[in-house]
């Protein structure tokens, strides 16, 4: 099979040095324009049998105009369909929302109800494919990546929706979340396995602030009330419109997942900021949180931002105590764990290493002992640089580590892409199977193993 052969203006910086030009539109970074179909990819390595569905990613691709920040561009899905042991097709779509059609993305325009970016991530829930981007409402997708239009949940979604929802593995409910730069700036929701809204909650926090993901636990959701305040002085200007405040404050919030925000108990911790949780669980009275922590933030551009660093937080819910602790000290994002284990007891947690030279390419997937502090690693080599990875359980798992990591990476040799399916128990640096592409996939944000 012959490459696709994307356009020049598509491929032109793929190894230009960043200079002037910002990191999101140099290097593997720049956009693509190409829209791309390719059945029957060429694989080396094998393949697990037992894997069947689909590895869907989005992320900022800049549709005809530079972006005034990463996070910024319009929101392309990349998805490639695994079955029988192959890799049936690969495409990417741009997600289609009417922001397509602007000359330039602003605060402005961007914030217009309707004009979503749709380029966090895309979830798969009661049958439905949701691109998110947490400033608006999902955007329902077909499994072949075409585009539906808005989803409000029945009506019932006036407001927008966190990209990082939650899925229970023993009720079958998402939880999630939408905040708001004017009141209400906390919305809780809780939808059932049939994808009906069956719960909608104000909580009352102290003023407007970006909360890009939570956790939840097996009876409780935990809420992030971080010193990241919307500023609408920015609104005007390039870029997010957010200020790292520390005398904000910073503090944990815990209710029941059935409850509202009189339930809500809020623990005063360091001032911190935090993009991505791994896992929350109950353990007695006791509530253990691992996420990455960024202390201090600088908020133009992601230029040179303090590394995120794996923590515990133990929230201790008989003695209205929290303890903090430091498990490593490696800059590391994107945590996650089995999809089995969201909100129950994990021991192995998995995370991105970053580059900290002032780019953030992943260099490597760790995986942690999280009662150890120990981590094994997956290094990428000859250059190679990957996306966030999901973790896929196997099929009989007799551990809670056995399973695959699933992960695009872009080779700069070829200039194309790669989908590399990864032995997470063993975390060697060969992987399982690398699924070849006909493009480049850019570095992106968040994804999802959607099965069947």
């Amino acid at each position: 099979m012959e490459p696709i052969q994307l356009d020049c203006e598509g491929m032109a910086n793929v190894n230009a040095p960043a200079g002037e030009t910002p990191f999101w539109m140099t290097g593997n970074f720049a956009p693509v324009e190409n829209v791309v179909d390719a059945s029957d990819l060429a694989v080396t390595g094998e393949i697990p049998s037992e894997l069947s569905g689909r590895y869907l990613r989005n992320g900022p691709n800049p549709h005809a105009h530079p972006s005034a920040d990463w996070f910024l561009g319009e929101g392309m899905i990349h998805g490639v369909q695994i079955r029988d042991g192959k890799a049936n097709w690969y495409r990417n779509r741009y997600v289609e929302t009417p922001l397509l059609d602007v000359d330039i993305i602003t605060n402005e325009n961007r914030m217009v109800p309707g004009n979503s970016l749709a380029n966090t991530h895309i979830v798969g829930h009661a049958g439905k494919f949701l691109a998110l981007q947490e400033t608006q409402v999902p955007i329902e997708m077909t499994g072949d990546l075409e585009t539906v239009g808005p989803y409000n949940f029945g009506g019932k979604l006036e407001r927008n929706m966190t990209a990082h929802p939650k899925i229970c593995p023993l009720s079958g409910e998402m939880l999630f979340f939408g905040y708001g730069i004017m009141p209400p700036f906390l919305t809780f929701y809780r939808a059932s396995p049939s994808g009906e809204l069956v719960q909608t909650e104000i909580i009352d926090v102290r003023a407007a602030t970006m909360i890009h993901d939570f956790a939840i636990t097996e009876n409780y959701v935990l809420f992030l009330d971080l010193p990241m305040l919307w500023d609408l002085t920015k609104m005007g200007k390039p870029g997010i419109p957010v200020t790292y405040d520390e005398d904000y404050g910073a503090r944990i919030g815990v209710m029941p997942r059935t409850g509202n925000s009189d339930g809500v108990r809020w623990f005063e911790i360091e001032p911190c900021y935090i993009y991505h949780t791994m896992n929350a669980f109950e353990r007695g009275s006791k509530i253990v949180f691992h996420a990455p922590r960024m202390m201090g933030y600088t908020s133009v551009g992601m230029k040179n931002p303090p590394v995120p660093q794996m923590h515990r937080w133990t929230i201790d819910l008989a003695g209205g105590t929290v303890k903090e602790e430091q498990v490593d000290d490696l800059g590391v994002d994107f945590p996650i764990t089995s999809p089995r284990l969201v909100g129950q007891p994990h021991r192995h947690g998995f995370a991105a290493e970053f580059d900290t030279s002032g780019v953030p390419y992943i260099l490597a997937y760790h995986k942690y002992d999280m009662e150890t502090g120990q981590r094994t690693c997956h290094r990428l080599s000859g250059g190679r640089t990957g996306s966030e990875a999901s973790f896929i359980p196997a099929q009989n798992a007799k551990d809670e580590d056995d399973g695959y990591l699933i992960s695009f990476v872009f080779d700069p040799s070829k200039g194309l892409s790669e989908l590399v399916i990864m032995n997470a128990k063993e975390m060697g640096d060969e992987p399982v199977a690398r699924i070849h592409l006909p493009a480049r996939v850019p570095t992106g944000f968040h994804g999802s193993w959607i099965p069947g």
